[in-house]
């Protein structure tokens, strides 16, 4: 079984590609670094609840929304 970090990592990726944005646009977009947020896609970055929040927000959903998937 994979662990959370990776399922949530995979997650934000296949929405940020479903929505055509390239790494470096949404980070920009949210303010955050596009190594850090490829660091969260892949899985190896133990990301705060306030990061979560920046990636939910700049997809223009609320955590809990965020979350629904991630299995």
């Amino acid at each position: 079984m994979k662990n959370m970090l990776k399922k949530f990592g995979e997650h934000v990726q296949k929405i940020r590609k479903g929505k055509n944005l390239s790494q470096e646009k949404f980070a920009l977009e949210i303010g955050m670094d596009r190594t850090y947020l490829a660091s969260v896609e892949v899985g190896k970055r133990n990301i705060s609840l306030l990061n979560i929040e920046k990636i939910a927000k700049g997809f223009g959903m609320n955590i809990s929304e965020l979350f629904k998937g991630v299995e």
